[in-house]
């Protein structure tokens, strides 16, 4: 009886703080389903949703204090369903093979990969003896070779060209980045390259009212770039038509190792102070006209004005799932300030989360939604302590800059464990180059981009990118002068994937639960980082094209080509908290044994055998019988990237890529093992 009154009052004590966990439970059932090594069959989801009906159904019945269980019990499975249904409706063909001839299709998107190369997005894809129903919805294409005499690729413009495509590749190691996940719930069923000339098949037609926003985009672009050469332009253009393909690979590595990349994507900050700077501005202009500001809500008023500018400013930027969770979260302060209701509050943040988890579940597994809702949460909850316990920020002169402080140090110590978690990276002076930049932005650069589209019908907005080619230039600078301060970023190691939850979890408890219980916590955070701290990286890692190799030494791993395969050579180097170049990590294979690396056909034609404890690594299928382990194309295909850990008597297998990942829609594993893979014990 003491346990049950204990809990029933521990419950009371969480009346009206409960909603803030409605996005949590939702979280907690989309994570499991996308942690699932199969994918639920029908009979599971309807499962799934007799339990939810149940619990809702027992939520009218049992005690009060256990109402808010049953509601959980009931939201965590809705969360997996939102999940299935979301991955289902999706679903779209996927290139079964690798494909080589002639690509036809419509541009629908245009920015740069890695390598800087141009890159399109076609949709109304046609191949070249491909069916029409096994032919992808989309596919992605980077541009390579001498483009001088190609057309201008242009929004709707129906192109064509010779082009190499492939499938969305697996995890570059087991438990790495899924890809595969990631295309499928953007319907990219084939990514590739090209170095033939871009050919035009069709005009853009007038009547194709879906890519005229994207025609608009592309025009204040090139008007963008033409005012603003250089990075100043491509900066310009990123963050206000999301239009990153004229910004330098150079820029963007500064950005990112000055943690100022964030500034590029068009996010909460973004859209909060375009929003601000709007809503400011009209409530300043109803102020002036004093017939008119006694007699409507001027509040309101320019709440609703600065809504519409948001969703303006949504079409233009391109509407990528980054902005339309900022324009949610954007969306929710301001219809609180229309109706009344504070704008800024945890409850506020709850309402955005939820509505993004609903439209978009997937997003939980991306670092945009994870780092912007910590950011958001930490700082509402931060200055919701000053507010109600008074705390005061000093004189009237020193506050904003006192604010302009605190909010990049909570933000950054926010998204910090999650920034290192995906990227592996740490921005040792990034509040340093917040502090520089973030005010600039909210000063000079937002609100000159306002002025640009408010002269812009008049041919004068020259005069406001000028004014915001001075932000963008400090900011530039900025960047460039941070990242090349000694140890700008340090590399961590990838951490363990119960990692991110724990501190998640501690998080949010600390901050939502009421009562002395929260600082447990801080308990579950702390655990985070000890099995952060604990994590080991696999001994040897195998790409799944067989094409690279990599042993970890004393020294560091050691990578069996100083140039091959370059961008899973990045991602292994990056996850065991290296950030040394390839080649570098090339020369430490001369020490490596027990591991035979067999490249191209002369390599396997002259390979004499091995012995028993060895694992062999053929680029080549090798038909004979052996005593070792092998891995070539033919094994590979069905395993993915293989992991190993040396064990006392030798390496033993650790996992594969496809254990891992499971098999789910977007997973596409040959359904039988051709070649049964020999494990070393």
């Amino acid at each position: 009886m003491e346990a049950a009154g204990g809990f029933a009052a521990m419950m009371r004590a969480q009346r009206g703080a409960l909603f803030g966990w409605v996005p949590v439970c939702l979280a907690v059932g989309i994570g499991v389903y996308f942690r699932l090594g199969l994918e639920p069959a029908f009979v599971v989801l309807a499962g799934v949703l007799a339990t939810a009906l149940l619990a809702a159904a027992l939520a009218r019945a049992v005690p009060e204090a256990a109402r808010p269980v049953m509601v959980a019990v009931m939201l965590v499975c809705l969360g997996g369903l939102l999940a299935a249904f979301r991955a289902h409706t999706v679903a779209a063909p996927v290139l079964e093979f690798r494909y080589y001839g002639a690509v036809e299709g419509r541009i629908i998107a245009i920015d740069r990969s890695q390598s800087d190369a141009l890159r399109l997005t076609l949709d109304e894809v046609v191949l070249d003896r491909v069916p029409h129903n096994r032919t992808p919805a989309r596919v992605r294409i980077s541009l390579h070779g001498d483009r001088s005499f190609d057309i201008i690729p242009a929004p709707g413009l129906r192109v064509m060209l010779t082009g190499h495509l492939s499938p969305p590749s697996g995890p570059v190691e087991p438990g790495g980045f899924d890809f595969q996940r990631h295309a499928w719930f953007v319907r990219l069923g084939a990514v590739g390259y090209a170095r033939t000339p871009l050919l035009g098949v069709a005009e853009a037609s007038d009547g194709q009212a879906g890519l005229a926003v994207f025609r608009l985009r592309m025009a204040a672009s090139e008007r963008i770039q033409a005012v603003l050469p250089g990075d100043a332009g491509g900066f310009a253009t990123a963050i206000t038509t999301g239009d990153r393909s004229a910004i330098s690979q150079a820029a963007l590595d500064a950005l990112r190792a000055s943690n100022l990349a964030h500034l590029l994507a068009i996010s909460g900050l973004h859209m909060g102070l375009m929003s601000g700077v709007v809503f400011a501005a009209l409530r300043i202009v109803i102020a002036l006209v004093p017939p008119v500001a006694l007699r409507i809500p001027a509040r309101g008023v320019a709440a609703a004005g600065a809504l519409v500018v948001a969703a303006g400013y949504l079409a233009l930027s391109g509407g990528n799932v980054a902005t339309q969770r900022a324009f949610v979260m954007v969306a929710v302060a301001l219809c609180a300030l229309m109706i009344g209701r504070r704008a800024i509050s945890l409850r506020a943040v709850a309402i955005a989360a939820t509505i993004v988890l609903v439209l978009r579940p997937e997003a939980l597994m991306g670092p945009g939604f994870q780092m912007s809702f910590a950011a958001t949460t930490a700082l509402v909850a931060v200055f919701g302590i000053f507010r109600t316990q008074e705390i005061p920020l000093g004189p009237n002169w020193l506050r904003p800059v006192l604010a302009v402080v605190i909010s990049s140090a909570v933000a950054g110590f926010a998204t910090a464990p999650i920034a290192a978690a995906h990227f592996n990276a740490i921005a040792q002076y990034g509040l340093i180059a917040n502090l520089l930049s973030v005010p600039l932005m909210g000063i000079l650069v937002i609100p000159a981009a306002v002025a640009a589209a408010v002269l812009a019908p008049f041919g004068m907005e020259a005069f406001g990118l000028w004014a915001m080619g001075f932000g963008v230039r400090w900011i530039l600078g900025v960047a460039h002068t941070v990242a090349s301060w000694p140890l700008a970023r340090t590399y961590v190691i990838a951490p363990d994937p119960s990692v991110l939850p724990l501190i998640a979890i501690g998080f949010l408890f600390v901050l939502l639960w009421q009562g002395r219980l929260r600082w447990t916590g801080i308990m579950a955070i702390i655990a985070g980082f000890v099995i952060w701290g604990q994590t080991q990286r696999p001994d040897v890692l195998i790409a799944d094209s067989a094409t690279l190799v990599g042993v970890m030494t004393p020294q560091g791993r050691a990578l069996s080509k100083d140039r091959a395969a370059g961008f899973i050579a990045r991602n292994w180097l990056e996850n065991d908290g290296d950030g040394g170049p390839q080649e570098h990590a090339a020369t430490r294979w001369a020490n490596v044994g027990g591991i035979i690396h067999l490249s191209g056909k002369r390599a396997a034609a002259a390979f004499n055998g091995c012995t028993e404890g060895q694992i062999v690594i053929s680029t080549v299928p090798l038909e004979r019988q052996l005593p070792c382990t092998l891995h070539d194309p033919q094994t590979l295909r069905y395993t993915g990237a293989v992991s190993y850990r040396f064990g006392p008597t030798g390496p033993a297998l650790l996992e594969t890529a496809r254990r891992r990942s499971g098999d789910r829609l977007w997973t596409h594993w040959p359904p039988d093992v051709a070649r049964p893979m020999r494990i070393i014990q």
